[in-house]
């Protein structure tokens, strides 16, 4: 059975598969733009030294989000992201 979690609590390194997109119709329309559709893959790959806003790795982009936009997209949680860690390795 697969835990429904917002993006927003993804941990650098975990990745998830989008489940849905709740958000004002605007912002719904630009998350969906951005490939953010339910069944896409999508991994955080770093955080702001203050935690918001989050990168995270979509079909082979990397977009920032603030955690209140990122809040609103369900995601199912997977295993660490390798792709993730090796981007990690190139931010320090």
């Amino acid at each position: 059975m697969d835990i429904l979690r917002k993006l927003s609590t993804l941990a650098v390194g975990e990745a998830g598969r989008v489940t849905t997109v709740e958000a004002e119709p605007a912002m719904a329309r630009r998350l969906l733009d951005l490939g953010l559709v339910p069944g896409t893959r999508v991994a955080c790959v770093a955080r702001s030294p203050a935690g918001d806003p989050a990168a995270y790795r979509v079909r082979g982009a990397v977009i920032a989000l603030r955690g209140g936009d990122a809040a609103g997209i369900q995601v199912t949680a997977e295993e660490v992201c390798p792709q993730a860690e090796a981007a990690l390795a190139g931010w320090d």
